[in-house]
């Protein structure tokens, strides 16, 4: 990754925190980690009841989530999913119905007051640069809501982002700290009602990812294999690389994509990064890919426009704010990397 992403560091010999990190799984045990899940489930398990919540998207990675943690672990658990109130590609439908169908589990989908999300949307563009803070902020905090609601402790999120990516955080089966990651931190959230639950220590919320070797990739294939649709016949992007993640609605993109302003990089080479660790890419092919990156999908900016109400002009003379003059600079009205 490069060394422009917040939060990362690089050893003497230029390796990031994330290859760092993916290489420390080669001393990790992860058949005692695998018991040690069995015990925490062993723990929280009840009869007839739920035994855990589990934060869901729809997504690759929540399929393999809930197979885990529902055939696996043989728990009870109810899934919990925060949606936002953009339009939702026909993979996003699909998706979010096949993983309660599939593994027959209940499921409850928090959607946030559309005005809200319109008013602190714009806010959070046009100063921060972060137009879906609030969904960010609500898909990691609404699960420990419920989960206090329904006194169920045991709160099961997927991977530790700021570890398995690069980030402060270090290694840890605890997810209590994930609202200070990168992607959710940020903002004074003031009194928007953003924050955890006052009982926050009577709950358990772990990073899945502690417990099993994450692979991103490996959990997309997984998830095909029980009826989870990727874009490839719906939409192609043009500033990514893979067609299976992030895929639920597009104007929601536009977020991820103001990385690149920032700080020179996005989702192309977010994923190209994965794939060389996987030893699926060269590196060599990584760079020449993380080129897209600049691309934003046309599509991404139509949707979240005519959400929003902005022209597309205003649109890019917000954006155009965010441009780090460390990393580009303007050619014939262009911003480019130096």
């Amino acid at each position: 990754m490069p060394n422009t992403r917040p939060g990362i560091s690089l050893n003497k010999e230029g390796v990031c925190s994330a290859c760092q990190a993916y290489e420390n799984r080669r001393s990790v045990d992860y058949k005692a980690r695998w018991e040690e899940l069995k015990v925490l489930c062993n723990k929280y398990r009840k009869k007839g009841e739920y035994d855990c919540v589990i934060a869901v998207s729809g997504g690759k990675d929540s399929h393999f989530q809930v197979y885990i943690m529902k055939e696996m672990m043989k728990m009870n658990p109810l899934l919990v999913t925060v949606e936002d109130n953009f339009p939702m590609t026909e993979a996003g439908k699909h998706n979010i119905r096949n993983i309660s169908k599939e593994f027959s589990c209940n499921i409850i989908s928090f959607k946030p007051d559309i005005f809200a999300q319109k008013q602190l949307g714009r806010e959070h563009f046009e100063k921060y640069g972060k137009p879906t803070y609030l969904i960010d902020r609500y898909i990691y905090t609404i699960p420990l809501h419920i989960a206090s609601k329904f006194n169920i402790p045991l709160v099961v999120y997927g991977e530790n982002i700021d570890y398995e990516y690069g980030g402060k955080q270090g290694e840890t089966y605890s997810a209590k700290e994930q609202v200070n990651n990168a992607v959710a931190s940020g903002i004074d959230v003031g009194n928007i009602p953003l924050t955890d639950p006052p009982d926050l220590n009577k709950l358990e919320p772990i990073y899945l990812s502690y417990f099993v070797g994450w692979n991103s990739f490996g959990n997309y294939r997984f998830a095909k294999s029980r009826g989870f649709h990727d874009l490839s016949h719906e939409w192609r992007r043009t500033h990514h690389i893979e067609d299976f993640d992030q895929i639920d609605s597009r104007a929601y993109l536009i977020h991820p994509w103001l990385k690149y302003p920032k700080y020179g990089h996005t989702s192309a080479t977010d994923y190209a990064s994965r794939f060389v660790r996987y030893g699926m890419l060269a590196r060599v092919d990584a760079v020449e890919l993380a080129k897209r990156d600049k691309d934003l999908d046309p599509l991404c900016v139509r949707d979240f426009c005519e959400f929003y109400g902005y022209t597309e002009d205003e649109f890019w003379t917000i954006v155009d704010k965010f441009y780090n003059p460390e990393l580009f600079e303007k050619v014939n009205g262009t911003w480019k990397l130096k």
